[in-house]
């Protein structure tokens, strides 16, 4: 398997090529709203590409990594979360690769746990570091978690994330739960052929531990071949668990984009998140940033504004300038349906932060 690093095609080569949006939506002044009136009030920011796993949907097994003075420092992760929280963004969710083997991460952490305005810091995690840093966390100000787990198979565990154990992430979990953490999510990425019989499982274990699941459709991302094969949809999904659970949907929302449906008598939520089948681009809320400072207004395409250089000038009002600048930039859609066999984004999710 050969080697990956990042490239960004057709991104803009500077400023002058953005052009701000004119605010005529009746949004509040100084918040992002993108040319199709879309209100940005979440943003996921990458601290880190690298992971102590190497799940096949993410990344290649053999990873090139970005150096480090191609990554943000915390320090600047702090200013461009200040920035979009000043810009009326209320919801960030920090992501890597995996966030906690950042080194010194609770220092970050800690600071965006106290910034006004923020009302929801959220964290997606493998779960491999969360039966040291789940006390830490809650106590940093941290609302949520979501944790990916794919199977409760420990072989199957092992194929999927090629060096990963499924015992920490257990154990991580549980973690959690005794740090006082409610509404944590499982994220469950449907893959036909590897983990569909577990489908029922995966929910009654998140039943029995008082947790919420997801599952996620894949994404056509970096490495596809026969993706095709593999992708299921959420409609097959949903009816494989109406056959062992009564599901009724729900119009609860968690600030993304995932659909819920309840089963009486419990509180977890059934959840999915469906940008093949149930596109939901014309309400998405949300822009990336990577851990090298790119701003990616859409997960499924490649225009990106590299913030970097703005913020090693030291410059917060051109930081800030920038960011409202990039909502030019902001597609309606990311057109996955037509991606599945003739990829327009060779990126790995690792590379975007999910």
């Amino acid at each position: 398997m050969r080697n990956e690093t990042l490239h960004v095609e057709d991104a803009p080569a500077s400023l002058a090529d953005f052009r701000p949006v004119a605010n005529t939506t009746g949004h509040q002044p100084g918040t992002l709203v993108d040319k199709y009136g879309r209100h940005v009030s979440y943003v996921r920011l990458s601290i880190t590409d690298r992971c102590d796993f190497r799940c096949t949907y993410c990344m290649a097994e053999e990873m090139t990594f970005l150096p480090r003075n191609q990554v943000m420092s915390l320090e600047e992760s702090l200013r461009v979360a200040e920035a979009f929280v000043g810009l009326g963004v209320n919801k960030l969710r920090l992501t890597g690769g995996e966030p906690l083997v950042r080194k010194n991460v609770m220092w970050l952490i800690e600071r965006l746990g106290a910034l006004p305005g923020l009302d929801n810091l959220v964290l997606t995690t493998n779960g491999s570091q969360l039966d040291r840093f789940a006390e830490p966390l809650k106590a940093a100000g941290v609302r949520r978690l979501n944790i990916s787990l794919d199977t409760l198979d420990p072989e199957r565990f092992r194929q999927i994330t090629r060096i990963g154990e499924l015992g920490k992430v257990l154990r991580g979990i549980e973690a959690a739960s005794t740090a006082g953490f409610r509404r944590t999510k499982l994220n469950t990425v449907m893959m036909r052929g590897t983990n569909d019989h577990e489908f029922v499982d995966l929910v009654r274990f998140a039943i029995a531990q008082g947790l919420d699941i997801s599952f996620i459709e894949e994404m056509p991302l970096g490495e596809i071949h026969g993706r095709s094969q593999t992708y299921i949809s959420t409609e097959e999904t949903l009816a494989l668990l109406g056959q062992h659970f009564e599901l009724t949907p729900s119009d609860e929302n968690s600030g993304g984009p995932a659909r819920y449906w309840r089963i009486p008598g419990c509180e977890t939520r059934v959840g999915f998140i469906s940008p093949h089948s149930h596109n939901f681009c014309d309400s998405c809320n949300r822009v990336r940033i990577t851990a090298k400072g790119e701003l990616y207004p859409c997960l499924g395409q490649n225009d990106a504004l590299n913030l970097l250089p703005v913020l090693r000038s030291g410059d917060d009002l051109a930081l800030r300038q920038a960011i409202m600048d990039s909502m030019g930039i902001k597609p309606f859609g990311h057109d996955f349906s037509n991606q599945m066999n003739n990829p327009q984004v060779i990126r790995f999710m690792s590379m975007t932060g999910g």
